[in-house]
C-alpha cells in the first residue's frame, strides 16, 4: 500500500502542472488578441472650448415694429375655486379658518377660510389636533409649518422654555 504522502505530493503536482498550463495559454494584457486586425485606434473627439450660445437668444428680431409685436401678454395668476359650502346637517364645532391644506397637489392649498377642512381628532391621544382636507382627502397636524411642529409636550412648557431661552 502506498502511504498518504505520496497522493498528496501527487495532487501538488497536478495543482502545479494546472497553474503553469494556465499560465502559458492564458492571453496576456500587452499582446494583441489572435484573429484581430490591426487598425489604428482613433483619436477621442476633442470637445470645442467655445460656449454654445443660450437657445433663446439666438432668435434676433427683425425690426423694432417686430419687437413691439413679440411682447407676450403676463400670465394670468391661478384662480381660486370656490368655497365649500358647509353640509346642511350639524354645524362643526371647530373652527378651521384659520388654517389651510399644505398639500402641493390640493386645489384649494394656501387658502384660508374656503371650508374644505375639518378636524378629526387627536391621533394617538396627542395635544395636537388632525385637520382632513376633503378636496385632496390629505391629513395633516394643525402645528403643520410652526414651530411646535412634531412636538409631544405641553404648549405652555414650550412657551416657558422659549421665554428662558430669550432671556437668556
Amino acid at each position: 500500500m502506498l502511504p498518504h504522502l505520496f497522493y498528496y505530493q501527487l495532487a501538488v503536482l497536478g495543482l502545479l502542472w494546472l497553474c503553469v498550463m494556465l499560465h502559458a495559454a492564458w492571453p496576456s494584457r500587452g499582446a494583441p488578441a489572435q484573429g484581430t486586425s490591426a487598425q489604428p485606434i482613433r483619436p477621442r473627439r476633442q470637445r470645442s472650448k467655445e460656449p454654445k450660445p443660450f437657445a433663446g437668444l439666438t432668435h434676433k428680431l427683425h425690426c423694432a415694429l417686430c419687437a413691439q409685436e413679440e411682447v407676450h401678454p403676463a400670465p394670468q395668476p391661478p384662480v381660486r375655486p370656490d368655497p365649500i359650502l358647509p353640509p346642511p346637517r350639524r354645524p362643526r364645532k371647530i373652527d378651521t379658518s384659520r388654517h389651510f391644506c399644505p398639500y402641493a397637489t390640493c386645489n384649494y392649498r394656501g387658502g384660508l377660510g374656503l371650508g374644505n377642512l375639518r378636524a378629526n381628532g387627536h391621533p394617538s391621544g396627542g395635544p395636537w389636533r388632525q385637520f382632513h382636507c376633503t378636496a385632496c382627502n390629505g391629513d395633516f397636524l394643525e402645528t403643520h409649518g410652526t414651530l411646535f411642529h412634531g412636538k409631544r409636550r405641553a404648549v405652555e412648557l414650550l412657551v416657558q422654555v422659549l421665554a428662558c431661552l430669550a432671556e437668556g
